[in-house]
């Protein structure tokens, strides 16, 4: 019969400090191109993460899956650790590879290169002192093509390469 008590007052005690773990609150920033090579293009997902609790929480991996114009543009993960302090917010990048045929598939929508639609959903896995949790994060927005890297404008510097 004690085994039977200290084994429910384990079960209470456990399920109580779960409790005192709250979720980071993550936000995502932006979503931006920052690089384009012959293989395709690079972009950043930047989140800023805010830890409420009064101990440190630790990353240990990420998961993502990005929608351009409900087409899947682009999924992955990393085992990465970033440590989130205490009551202190934390900027994290994840980076995210493009290939140029998931974005010629968009461009055949014909997209208005302004207001392009995306959704992101993502998952941050945290180690917590009582344990594992997965934060999920998810946007909705548009996205604005820079000028540098619209179509036309890669084009007319392919063209006056050409003319040399």
């Amino acid at each position: 019969m004690r085994k039977i008590v200290a084994l429910l007052l384990v079960v209470v005690l456990l399920s109580g400090c779960s409790k005192l773990v709250s979720a980071p609150q993550v936000t995502v920033q932006d979503l931006s191109v920052v690089s384009v090579d012959p293989t395709g293009a690079g972009m950043e997902l930047y989140l800023r993460v805010l830890n409420t609790n009064s101990f440190d929480v630790k990353l240990q991996g990420y998961s993502y899956d990005i929608k351009i114009m409900a087409l899947p543009l682009a999924k992955g993960g990393a085992r990465e650790e970033i440590n989130f302090p205490a009551h202190e917010e934390t900027d994290v990048r994840i980076p995210v590879r493009i290939t140029y045929a998931d974005l010629l598939e968009i461009l055949k929508r014909k997209p208005d290169p302004d207001r392009i639609p995306y959704q992101v959903a993502a998952g941050l896995d945290l180690e917590t002192p009582v344990g594992q949790m997965t934060v999920p994060v998810k946007k909705n927005g548009t996205y604005a093509i820079p000028k540098k890297y619209r179509p036309a404008a890669i084009f007319g510097k392919i063209a006056d390469f050409l003319k040399f």
